[in-house]
């Protein structure tokens, strides 16, 4: 049996690290090299002077900041937003607690492409439910009526940090481990915080923010790879290039995208920027291996 799950694992490492490895030879050889047919999987010597192109052409440099900015942004919000989301439902005792985690928890079922839509309605302007609501109730035209003023709610978060990191940091996952975790607590301790005199703010705080540190690290390792390689979302509302992440400025590299005649493709410089846009969440992941691992399996309270 072990020798079986050995080979499987190997199998399975094998099928991850040949793709990494095509990958990596293109991205060390020339042009006439990575064009050749049969496709050359040797490695060559010209890897710095690819990824020195790659870097310098298409201002990775700003790009690499944007995806930091955002990843780091959706990363704070979800770990946030889940930590406060599964406190009420676990802590707080009232009749809709349940049907608010199931509502919450079904949303895992709706991919972004079914929301992108609406929320894309959302970013162009962020106010707009709230300007239904008035015209709705005809506040709008009783105001306009003694003022004079015609009332027009409007936030714009198209090609700002705003719209690409506030539509990403709903998370149901992070609600689902924080929920699992939070029904660990003991009821003693919790008792013990109230005879002390902690709020249900201060609970969280002191209490239960330290116990669940590894939860916090697994699910930011998760979020920040997440984040990082977001593409369609940053593709839909980011026309300034000041904006751009570097997921989409990848695609900008892509061979034949702007090729033009007979131009010989620059797989090479495209694949050299593969390595560029992978390097963080590979070293994110490494370095949060251990914290990752023990927040997922980890039942100690």
């Amino acid at each position: 049996m072990n020798l079986a799950t050995h080979a499987i694992l190997i199998s399975g490492l094998l099928l991850l690290l040949g793709p990494i490895y095509l990958v990596f030879a293109a991205a060390t050889q020339t042009v006439q090299e990575v064009n050749q047919i049969p496709p050359n999987l040797s490695i060559s010597s010209h890897f710095w002077e690819n990824i020195s192109e790659a870097w310098f052409s298409r201002d990775f440099q700003s790009k690499f900041i944007n995806s930091a900015i955002v990843a780091s942004g959706v990363v704070i919000g979800k770990i946030v937003i889940a930590c406060i989301t599964a406190f009420g439902i676990v802590f707080f005792d009232h009749r809709l607690r349940m049907p608010i985690f199931w509502l919450v928890f079904i949303t895992l079922m709706l991919p972004l492409e079914v929301r992108i839509v609406p929320t894309y309605a959302v970013a162009a302007n962020a106010l707009s439910p709230f300007q239904a609501i008035l015209d709705w109730t005809g506040v709008s035209w009783l105001i306009n009526a003694v003022s004079g003023v015609e009332l027009a709610l409007e936030w714009n978060m198209l090609n700002t940090y705003t719209g690409l990191i506030m539509p990403l940091i709903a998370t149901a996952t992070g609600t689902f481990l924080y929920r699992q975790f939070f029904l660990t607590i003991p009821d003693e301790l919790v008792e013990a915080a109230k005879m002390d005199g902690a709020g249900p703010l201060r609970f969280l705080r002191d209490v239960l923010v330290p116990l669940s540190a590894t939860n916090m690290a697994a699910l930011a390792t998760i979020m920040f790879v997440s984040g990082w390689n977001q593409f369609l979302w940053p593709l839909l509302i980011i026309t300034d290039p000041a904006h751009e992440v570097v997921a989409v400025e990848l695609r900008s590299l892509i061979p034949n995208a702007n090729t033009t005649g007979g131009g010989i493709p620059k797989w090479n410089v495209a694949m050299a920027a593969s390595l560029l846009v992978m390097l963080p969440p590979i070293v994110v992941v490494v370095a949060m291996q251990r914290w990752f691992v023990r927040g997922l399996i980890s039942t100690e309270k």
